[in-house]
């Protein structure tokens, strides 16, 4: 048998960061300082690159160092759902977040303000809080979703807070729906992956509760985030239904049994998919508002 070569290093530390969900982080914080700013400035250009491509590798690459030995244990793992890092890529990916992160870290610390700075430092916590040893918020089901969350909706109340906005009601009922939209849409990534997960000792909320119930929490969430987009402003209530393709993909695996919990990876395909068709929506619909505030 032939043995298969490791990939190269730069094509592995990109498999780890993810490039299919590097428009879920820059975007928030994109939209939110443009929005609020109305410029395009050297902080835009320096915090929308570092949540592209620096912030993903940290924050997947680690995850997927720590989690080397249920990775081994995966089919998903080895492309564009998430590396198998080569033990020998371990140290060089940790090594290469950090240096990619901290000269943009330094950079908005100084342009930043003290409220900013606990933002960014709060971000910064989740994504390591999510997989390092000794607190691997990961593992305790719940946490694990809601800690997921916070990494795609923090780069938004990050670029809020740097740019100065000034926060309604309204604005912080986006912030909730993006939030429970990130729980949901964790839970349900959560399900394909419950046999390798309690075969490596790794507990999630899916591994907790089981399959077919943590599909119906994403699903839920799903419908309230799409509640909540009802009473923002207008034309805020038309995002209410972007939920329905998160529910459509979900719903076939309603009462998935956790032994063929793994079938909910067609319905996770379809799932990236959506998000790019909904990310669509969501910025013409940020135009209209920037048309008619």
């Amino acid at each position: 048998m032939t043995a298969v070569a490791p990939a190269a290093p730069f094509r592995q530390l990109v498999l780890a960061s993810r490039p299919l969900s590097w428009i879920n982080t820059a975007f928030p914080f994109a939209a939110a300082y443009l929005l609020t700013t109305g410029r395009v400035d050297a902080t835009f250009v320096v915090g929308t690159i570092f949540f592209l491509i620096p912030y993903n590798l940290a924050m997947y690459g680690i995850n997927d160092v720590f989690d080397y030995e249920s990775d081994l244990r995966n089919p998903r793992k080895g492309g564009a759902e998430g590396a198998l890092l080569d033990r020998s890529a371990h140290r060089r990916t940790l090594i290469a977040a950090a240096v990619t992160t901290i000269p943009f870290v330094v950079y908005l610390v100084i342009v930043g303000s003290p409220l900013s700075w606990l933002v960014l430092a709060f971000s910064l916590f989740a994504v390591l809080a999510y997989s390092v040893k000794g607190l691997r918020f990961k593992e305790v089901p719940f946490l694990d979703s809601a800690t997921s969350s916070v990494h795609f909706v923090s780069p938004a109340l990050y670029g809020l807070v740097l740019a100065g906005a000034t926060f309604t009601p309204q604005l912080w009922l986006v912030l909730l729906a993006f939030f429970l939209w990130g729980v949901g849409s964790h839970a349900f990534g959560a399900v394909q992956d419950v046999v390798p997960d309690r075969e490596g000792g790794i507990s999630s909320i899916a591994t907790a509760i089981g399959a077919a119930a943590t599909v119906r929490l994403a699903i839920g969430a799903w419908a309230a985030a799409g509640v909540a987009m009802l009473f923002t402003a207008w034309p805020g209530p038309l995002a209410a239904v972007l939920a329905i393709p998160y529910i459509a993909a979900a719903a076939p695996f309603w009462s998935v049994p956790d032994a063929e919990s793994s079938i909910a990876n067609r319905g996770w395909r379809r799932f990236l998919w959506i998000n790019y068709a909904c990310g669509f929506v969501v910025t013409m619909l940020l135009i209209v508002w920037v048309q008619v505030r």
